[in-house]
């Protein structure tokens, strides 16, 4: 098989999915996605998208594989711990897919180059843990003009949602508490396993539907779901 025709059948399940068709594909393959957190929201994301062919992929993190991660965080194995999340994220990836490229960002996002780093790529993505980033990525995207996708979980429930997209909504719309919201204690608290898997699924979809102009975004909407109860919620903002 000729290197055209493994790219052709390597997608072929959604370019023939209607009004996504072959331009659809190579909006995906002309894009770059910065996807911040490579956890267990991370992991979902960053394996979806991968596989769907996005052209270039960014992953900030700045920590590295501890053994409590494996329950969840599925670019992982036991042999990874220790190590650093973007290093074993990347390589992982490349051996599913040899078409996109990636960049790690070792250093996380942080006030002093979460501008610098987020101008390089069309989309991101927030699969952090805590109010403080998520209000950086937010002041960040509205000053690069760049859309970005929010995921957050805890414990069997999640939400998602989409900001300074066609709208131009600001997380702060949603939280506008900031001042509170950023000094609340840190806490570690429980998530079952398949909660981020659903979220990061979520995530990666409004990626692909914002990239190649598809369907609705939840920009304007938050998604909640509770796994326990199967309970799904779409609140508008």
């Amino acid at each position: 098989m000729t290197a055209n025709n493994d790219f052709t059948e390597r997608y072929s399940r959604q370019t023939m999915l209607p009004g996504f068709g072959e331009e659809g594909q190579q909006k995906l393959l002309a894009s770059s996605v910065l996807i911040i957190g490579a956890g267990g929201l991370g992991a979902p994301v960053a394996t979806y998208l991968t596989g769907a062919g996005v052209g270039h992929i960014g992953i900030a993190d700045p920590d590295t594989v501890s053994l409590s991660n494996l329950q969840r965080q599925t670019l992982y194995s036991e042999q990874d711990v220790g190590k650093p999340k973007t290093e074993c994220a990347i390589k992982r990836l490349e051996a599913m897919s040899s078409v996109p490229s990636f960049t790690a960002h070792p250093q996380g996002i942080t006030p002093q180059n979460a501008q610098e780093i987020i101008r390089r790529y069309d989309l991101v993505i927030d699969c952090t843990d805590n109010f403080p980033t998520r209000y950086l990525i937010d002041d960040s995207c509205a000053k690069c003009g760049k859309p970005w996708v929010h995921g957050a979980i805890g414990e069997f429930h999640g939400q998602v949602s989409v900001f300074n997209h066609r709208q131009h909504r600001r997380y702060t719309d949603l939280y506008p508490d900031r001042d509170t919201l950023c000094n609340l204690p840190r806490r570690t608290t429980g998530v079952i396993g398949a909660v981020p898997g659903v979220i990061g699924s979520i995530l990666a979809s409004e990626a692909i539907k914002i990239i190649t102009g598809i369907g609705e975004s939840l920009e304007g909407h938050l998604f909640t779901i509770d796994l326990l109860t199967m309970q799904t919620v779409i609140l508008d903002f």
